[in-house]
């Protein structure tokens, strides 16, 4: 197994003041700790730690497909009896079946880890496309082959991103719209999925406090920001659309430190430019200043700028964090400006009772980002643009393609959502949500949301207990947690910042040494001059209070081979 290599990470100049406080008070905790070890090399894992931690085998189910080498994939088209289709289909589900017991089986591995080189070789044999067909038998031992190596993200213990966890129902819910295998633009290729997606976009409509609105699904958050800013440049400035961006002056964004990315992507894609993206302040806890944000607005105004959108975040990628939107709406509506928000990860608190408060003032604003592929567990990917005002997203893209959108169809065309997109072809995002919600009932949803806040809960308390962890922050807002795990070896001190830099490299150490052994799966970041920390985002349902002590124990156990 090859050396871990140490990592240290990239320097967020925004967030500098925000994290140095933070990092005052960890100093005050761990000044006094002995130092002994700490040389760079020291962190590099042995390779007899690396072998004791990696003598856990895969599970791997034997199924004999032999009787399938002589058939391929055109002989299933010209067997008119459909057994062998049957006999196909059937092998399949049953080898996703096998799958899908195994992502919930503590004891099986979360991923079964190989560097890309080695991957390579090792599916040498299935990853190239030949000339001639491959048996039937050939493809499945393919999707056999491919799934032996995916990560297992709906193991109770991934706990590397936003999105976890494995809805049963949301998988028929994809199923069943690849088999429909039809196209979101007209009401007369999709009549019950389009009648779906206006039904529940009425409902998140609902939910922010808009029953005039209108929405839709985009492909992932990303792109739903895009939609908002775009809804935002269009309704300032029309015209645009027909002349382009030109003698417009300096249009500027502005957006917390502690944004999102894509806020950056779609100023970029939509001709602002990076240079007119205005990153405001946040408190310690991770939420936009609004005082800051004020004056930052004067500023622009001053320097002959016209500010267009104020994004704010409900639901930090790192710390969780919800921006206080009444204090951000009331700017915005000093100023006559665009207010969106993005909930992708924090909008699902909206459908607890216990939580809603973390989105007060959410019907202020003009348009939102929501990713039920998160925190309401949808299978990805599946996130909508929702906008207060009916109208804009035809508005703004429309271009009436008369080949496909004709106006003297025998129905009514409003359920004709193409001309509201970017795209033209538009993937069924919204079926499996619908089957979910169906199953679940907003008191089920409602559930689910509690329970990751209270899981969330649940792990601080434990880091607490715990001498070698630090939380980031003592009180969170959205199911974030985020800590460091610091050895006895590394001493801070007020003196010099030595302590950081050695641990800086213990969470890339810990997470190399994590996948090798694949018993667990933590992402870790900086922020700002804080060095590197791991965060654990709750989002499956599946996950127990002992996946969490499980997880604080491997680490321990883990560090031991540092």
């Amino acid at each position: 197994m090859p050396t871990v290599m140490l990592y240290t990470g990239p320097v967020n100049l925004h967030s500098m003041n925000m994290a140095s406080d933070l990092w005052e008070k960890v100093k005050k905790r761990f000044r006094n700790t002995v130092m002994e070890n700490t040389e760079t090399g020291k962190l590099v894992q042995s390779k007899e730690s690396r072998e004791r931690i990696n003598r856990s085998k895969s599970f791997e189910q034997n199924i004999d497909w032999t009787d399938l080498e002589k058939y391929f994939a055109k002989d299933i088209e010209a067997d008119k009896t459909g057994e062998l289709r049957n006999r196909f289909l059937n092998e399949l589900v049953r080898l996703l079946d096998n799958y899908i017991q195994l992502e919930h089986k503590r004891t099986s591995k979360v991923l079964d880890f190989h560097h890309p080189h080695q991957l390579r070789e090792i599916m040498e044999h299935c990853l190239i496309i030949d000339k001639d067909p491959k048996s039937l038998e050939e493809v499945l031992s393919d999707c056999k082959e491919t799934l032996k190596y995916c990560v297992k993200t709906g193991h109770p213990r991934f706990l590397n991103q936003l999105s976890t966890g494995l809805d049963i129902v949301g998988i028929a819910g994809e199923m069943l719209t690849s088999v429909a295998d039809t196209n979101m633009f007209t009401y007369e290729v999709a009549p019950v999925f389009t009648l779906i997606e206006d039904t529940v976009l009425t409902k998140m409509l609902g939910y922010i406090g808009w029953y005039d609105g209108e929405g839709m699904f985009a492909p992932g958050g990303a792109i739903s920001n895009l939609y908002g800013m775009l809804s935002a440049r269009h309704k300032r400035f029309p015209s645009i659309k027909y002349t382009g961006m030109s003698n417009k002056g300096d249009i500027v964004i502005f957006t917390s430190e502690q944004s999102h990315f894509s806020i950056n992507k779609a100023a970029m894609l939509l001709g602002i430019g990076l240079d007119n993206v205005i990153a405001v302040d946040c408190e310690s806890n991770g939420k936009m200043k609004a005082d800051v944000l004020r004056k930052k607005i004067k500023h622009s105004i001053a320097n002959q700028q016209t500010p267009l959108m104020v994004n704010a975040t409900c639901g930090t990628t790192i710390l969780g964090a919800f921006d206080p939107l009444d204090q951000i709406a009331d700017v915005c509506e000093e100023f006559g400006i665009w207010l969106h928000v993005d909930g992708a990860w924090g909008g699902g608190a909206l459908l607890s009772d216990n939580h809603r408060f973390l989105l007060k003032g959410i019907h202020r604003a003009d348009s939102m980002t929501w990713n039920p592929h998160k925190m309401m567990g949808t299978p990805l990917q599946c996130s909508a643009i929702l906008l207060k005002e009916k109208g804009v997203l035809l508005d703004v893209n429309q271009t009436g393609a008369t080949y496909l959108y004709h106006k003297d169809k025998h129905y009514d065309t409003g359920f004709d959502t193409g001309d509201k997109s970017i795209q033209c072809g538009r993937h069924n995002d919204v079926f499996k949500l619908w089957l979910m919600w169906r199953s679940k009932g907003d008191a089920g949803f409602k559930d689910q949301i509690d329970l990751f806040f209270t899981l969330s809960k649940y792990l601080v308390d434990e880091i607490k207990k715990r001498p070698r962890f630090q939380l980031v922050l003592e009180e969170i807002e959205g199911p974030n947690v985020c800590f460091w795990y610091i050895p006895s070896r590394i001493v801070i001190t007020d003196e010099h910042d030595e302590g950081k830099t050695h641990l800086n490299k213990v969470a890339p150490s810990l997470k190399a040494l994590m996948m090798e052994k694949g018993s667990i799966m933590v992402t870790y970041q900086p922020l700002g001059d804080l060095p590197n920390f791991f965060r654990i985002a709750i989002s499956n349902p599946a996950i127990q209070k002992e996946d969490l002590d499980f997880v604080l124990n491997e680490i321990e156990e883990l560090a031991k081979c540092l």
